[in-house]
């Protein structure tokens, strides 16, 4: 399986004015530094945004769930029919 396929690059937004599109410090990778929309110039805090954004989060991460469901699934039962193909007394459907 190619776990490449499930990655999501999920779109945060700003809670304030819908903007997208966010400006930070160089070198910020916790959640103390600042983040800023760029078209209302409100501040967060990267924990900040992303709780403002979970329940997108939580929306793509269902689907990917969904979708891993699926294709674990479909990968286990292509590799019963193939592991049983030569015996006429067990199917898989």
């Amino acid at each position: 399986m190619n776990s490449e396929k499930y990655n999501r690059n999920v779109r945060l937004v700003c809670s304030t004015c819908g903007g997208t599109d966010f400006s930070s410090e160089e070198g910020v990778n916790d959640a103390v530094g600042l983040i800023v929309c760029t078209s209302c110039e409100r501040e967060f805090t990267k924990d900040d945004l992303v709780k403002e954004n979970s329940e997108n989060i939580n929306v793509q991460l269902s689907e990917a769930k969904k979708e891993i469901k699926k294709d674990i699934a479909d990968d286990f039962k292509k590799k019963l029919r193939k592991a049983f193909s030569g015996n006429k007394n067990i199917k898989v459907k």
